[in-house]
């Protein structure tokens, strides 16, 4: 740990010479520490945000820093550290995601604008896949209107729905910053946490910025990890990566859109007719998310050691991760319970789309084959995501929930399938997808009656609560109970 306070140094002596000496020494590169005044200048691949081999987005920011670059390198440095917003700087991330975006993907492909047949392409294709999926489900069509997304376009409309996903996080980190310090140092340090949380939220954008921006790389639609993250009702595919994602498949680009059209379709028909899913699914990521405790014996360290001229101390910290998930009863079963739940979700889009496709497409078997590698894979900006928030949002058992749903179509038809989705409480649990056949021939209570009663409580209606039991043919039946 340096010998003054949180690494700061001692302020250089004034030259004798006034301003030739100030001059003198900073060509010359003298005095204490370099030339750029934060030490962000001079790294190799600085060139703006997202640039490529920029190591840290600090140094992007501020390149080279000649003379000139000066009044707006301190102009940024001012906007990023008078960030008072929540605990990601979310302008910053949609910055470094679209910047990220512009400079294409590994492998050369650039994003683009979408032309009229293009878009007229993919309407075509969603409207063909809701006619197909009105056979595979009892749930109507979820999708108001379809739209074609370049991957800039996907940004801008998905950004709002990651910020619910990681923002508890990160306010777990901006809270941390303020206990790692003893509490008769902290009215000392004010200026300096709060310095900190800018920075962190700066830290945390350009991560997440960076993320997002490869993520629109890899993705074809709005609902590709399991979650819907772009606007209600609006079904959307993204054509330059559809056209990537089916290059080397042998399959005829119509039926790759298609295909993908259909699980598009089967998304928004689970979301939009499952009026708590949302809810159910972003709460078990909250959920999960409470249970996760900071390491702060790291970042006591950062804090300890932290140094205005070295500011990447923090960003390095971040790409480490400082998340240790609790080994609770309680976070394991948050961990159980968010993990089945995007199964659950996977499965059944991928049973019903199968369902849909095999009839119809020669390749179906194929390119479902494809898609569950893919999910069980998970891509770099996974990665980053589960590094950032210590969660990786991929079904880990899509295939046994898959399993479990065509068998629940054996026993009980498409509409006994889909009646499941009434209720949180109906679905199977992760014990379930261990025994399917056991949950599939399980008697299940009819929650109509319960909603019925609940609804006449509400309402102020009176009347006897009936008993909810097994009769003797396995149905659901209702005794008054008298005295």
């Amino acid at each position: 740990m340096s010998d003054t306070p949180f690494g700061f140094g001692l302020p250089p002596e004034e030259p004798e010479d006034g301003d030739e000496g100030k001059k003198k020494d900073s060509q010359s590169g003298g005095g204490q520490g370099p030339a750029n005044p934060f030490g962000f200048g001079g790294l190799p691949g600085a060139g703006g945000f997202g640039a490529p081999g920029a190591d840290n987005p600090l140094a992007a920011m501020f390149g080279s820093l000649n003379p000139n670059d000066l009044g707006a390198a301190f102009q940024q440095l001012g906007q990023m550290l008078s960030y008072e917003g929540g605990p990601v700087n979310w302008d910053m991330a949609k910055q470094i995601a679209r910047q990220t975006v512009a400079q294409g993907t590994a492998d050369g492909v650039k994003d683009a604008s979408v032309g009229p047949s293009e878009r007229t392409a993919v309407q075509e294709a969603v409207r063909l896949a809701d006619l197909w999926l009105d056979d595979a489900t009892s749930l109507p069509s979820g999708a108001g209107t379809a739209v074609a997304w370049s991957r800039a376009e996907w940004v801008e409309a998905t950004l709002p729905a990651w910020k619910e996903l990681v923002d508890p996080v990160a306010e777990r980190v901006g809270a941390a910053m303020g206990d790692v310090l003893p509490e008769e140092m902290q009215a000392m340090a004010g200026p300096l946490i709060g310095m900190m949380r800018s920075m962190g939220g700066a830290m945390f954008g350009s991560q997440i910025g960076q993320a997002v921006g490869v993520l629109a790389g890899e993705v074809v639609g709005s609902t590709d990890i399991g979650l819907p993250l772009g606007p209600a009702g609006r079904a959307a595919l993204l054509p330059v990566n559809i056209e990537a994602f089916g290059k080397d498949l042998g399959v005829t680009k119509d039926e790759v859109r298609l295909y993908l059209a259909l699980r598009e379709a089967a998304h928004q028909r689970l979301f939009a007719h499952v009026p708590w899913l949302r809810s159910h699914l972003f709460g078990a990521v909250e959920g999960y998310a409470r249970g996760i405790k900071v390491d702060t014996a790291k970042l006591e360290d950062v804090v300890g050691q932290f140094d205005p001229q070295n500011p990447e101390q923090l960003q390095d910290a971040l790409q480490q991760g400082m998340f240790q998930p609790e080994d609770t009863p309680a976070q394991k079963a948050a961990l159980a319970r968010l993990e089945t739940a995007l199964a659950l979700v996977e499965g059944w889009v991928d049973a019903v789309v199968h369902a849909a496709a095999k009839p119809r497409l020669s390749s179906a078997d194929a390119l479902r084959e494809t898609l569950r590698r893919r999910r069980a894979s998970g891509g770099p900006a996974e990665q980053t995501f589960a590094t950032l928030i210590g969660l990786e949002l991929r079904p880990r058992r899509l295939r046994d929930a898959s399993r479990l749903w065509a068998s629940l179509t054996d026993a009980r038809g498409v509409d006994g399938r889909d009646a499941l989705w009434a209720h949180p409480d109906m679905l199977p649990t992760a014990s379930d997808l261990d025994d399917p056949d056991g949950f599939v021939h399980r008697e299940q209570l009819d929650f109509s009656e319960l909603d019925k009663m609940l609804g006449e409580a509400a309402s102020g209606g009176s009347g006897d609560k009936p008993n909810l039991k097994k009769d003797d043919h396995g149905t659901d039946s209702k005794d008054d109970d008298t005295e």
